[in-house]
């Protein structure tokens, strides 16, 4: 059995009104509840036990922290579960990077498919696969490590985790993709979405959700 022990932190709400909840998910809590009896635990549920009428319109992997929002109501689920659907949003994600990664910028375009044998593993499949796209840019290099900025322009599930290891440089602590080293180098998945961009659901102004990484 998964040892399930997700971080008790209060939740850490960057945004509300009558039509949205944004939140800084923490790293280890899942998005929502799991199918196991011991990993109902979620930030779904927490925020629900605030706001009970609050849905979820988009997840972040259990591992990955940063922004997500939840809807209040029917039409703001709607209109925002919309935006997603159509790539209206806007996201960004900070990451390190096993190694050195020698160019400044590029794009990974590799269509993905869930390894079903493996699940939750997901790989890259140029026949059967939906397409994933991701821009990325180098924002720092260390002596081992490399830190990037990914924009994601499609949402498929482990999309940055399954496009860095193809790059050749996993994320570090990453316990489905990594090779030993790169786990090794960190005691969680150091992957971060710091920055959503959405059009609210009732005004339909754009507005911006960021929140620094703490790696």
């Amino acid at each position: 059995m998964f040892a399930y022990a997700p971080p008790q932190s209060p939740l850490d709400i960057l945004y509300l009104d009558k039509d949205i909840v944004v939140l800084n998910k923490p790293s280890g809590l899942l998005s929502v509840p799991g199918r196991q009896a011991h990993m109902k635990d979620s930030l779904s549920l927490r925020v629900q036990s605030r706001f009970p009428a609050a849905t979820v319109v988009h997840r972040l992997d259990m591992d990955t922290s940063g922004v997500m929002v939840m809807a209040l109501n029917k039409e703001a689920h709607r209109h925002i579960s919309k935006q997603f659907e159509k790539r209206a949003t806007e996201k960004s994600y900070v990451a390190h990077l096993y190694g050195i990664v020698e160019q400044d910028a590029g794009e990974i375009d590799l269509p993905l498919i869930l390894d079903w044998p493996n699940r939750p593993l997901h790989i890259v499949d140029h026949e059967n696969g939906k397409a994933a796209l991701t821009r990325w840019e180098v924002l720092d290099r260390s002596k081992d490590y490399t830190r990037v900025a990914f924009y994601p322009v499609t949402g498929r599930t482990h999309q940055l985790r399954v496009h860095a290891t193809s790059m050749g440089h996993p994320i570090l602590g990453d316990s489905l993709y990594a090779h030993d080293k790169a786990l090794e180098m960190a005691d969680r998945l150091l992957l971060h979405a710091r920055l959503l961009t959405l059009t609210h659901p009732y005004n339909k102004e754009p507005m911006t959700f960021t929140t620094e990484a703490d790696f």
